[in-house]
């Protein structure tokens, strides 16, 4: 019997979306008569650590998938099961993205005090989100909400919500729907009020390339509508070379068009205040070109220099 050990942060959701994927595993692999036993082991990210200073102020998303990708590295892991919009578009040689199960709900939610809409909260309310693709959205939806950054664990923002004077908070659904936590939702934002992140509600489940029995076993998990509409959305980010210190959001679905099945993507380049804003739409059949067309057609309107200010 083969003992895979699955790499994960300690914070709650992050271990109970690694169960939550070691549960299906082991179901798809008793059903097919395979051997296998599996094994947590808890590692601390740096994202983890730093908990005063947004994201974008400290190196990015890939702080909270560094320390376990050198885990895979040195073999001390066999899997990591990530949240998709915590992974950078660029993976370190010999690592791969070797099941991206079928996604959960995407869009971002709000949790308001008197669960009240967005529509409902008074002038000037208090709104916390760590993210600048959400903040700007919200800026540019509703310009007299006072946008303050928040960070932690799903379960201690919710806390904060009450502990320091925060009429909302803005969070992915994603997270709350696998916790069981929907009821606190107050309102699920639509992607035309604020486009989802690159990958947003989908996991990714990261191994070494050479690993041929890993990839098998996790090829089951696999979800080909969600790997289709994943891969445009983080075409559209690599060829933006983007991650969390710049506003950006992408989000693919599958439509019917004349010639069959396609790829709808909509992506979104914007300032941190949400004053200048490029949104645009795009259909294709071939993701990775489709993401790389997208981005392209962004460049044009401006998105690369929005970018540049951005990060200088």
């Amino acid at each position: 019997m083969r003992t895979i050990v699955v790499g994960s942060r300690q914070s709650a959701l992050a271990l109970t979306q690694t169960n939550q994927v070691i549960d299906h595993l082991q179901n798809l692999c008793t059903a097919r008569g395979l051997s296998v036993n599996f094994e947590v082991k808890k590692i601390v990210t740096k994202g983890d650590q730093i908990l005063d200073v947004t994201l974008s102020k400290v190196g990015g998303k890939g702080l909270f998938v560094k320390e376990i990708e050198q885990a895979l590295l040195d073999r001390h892991i066999d899997m990591a099961v990530h949240s998709m919009k915590d992974m950078p578009w660029e993976l370190p040689e010999g690592l791969i993205n070797g099941a991206i199960p079928k996604r959960v709900d995407p869009r971002d939610c709000i949790i308001s005090k008197g669960n009240l809409k967005l529509n409902e909260l008074p002038q000037g309310a208090k709104v916390g989100t760590s993210s600048l693709r959400r903040a700007s959205q919200l800026q540019q939806y509703r310009p007299d909400l006072n946008i303050e950054p928040i960070r932690g664990n799903i379960d201690s923002r919710i806390k904060k919500l009450d502990t320091e004077g925060f009429d909302a908070i803005v969070l992915a659904a994603a997270g709350l729907y696998r916790m069981g936590w929907e009821d606190k939702i107050s309102e699920y934002l639509t992607v035309e009020v604020c486009l989802p992140a690159v990958g947003q509600g989908s996991l990714g489940i990261e191994c070494r390339g050479d690993d041929m029995p890993m990839l098998e076993i996790l090829s089951m998990l696999n979800d080909p509508y969600t790997e289709l509409t994943v891969k445009a959305e983080r075409a559209f980010l690599r060829e933006l070379n983007g991650g969390c210190q710049v506003p950006i959001g992408a989000y693919a679905v599958l439509v019917d068009g004349e010639e069959g099945h396609g790829i709808q993507l909509t992506g979104y380049v914007a300032t941190p205040d949400g004053s200048e804003q490029i949104k645009e739409t795009l259909t294709g059949t071939d993701p990775v070109a489709l993401g790389k067309e997208l981005a392209e057609r962004c460049k044009v309107k401006g998105a690369d220099r929005i970018l540049s200010q951005v990060r200088g």
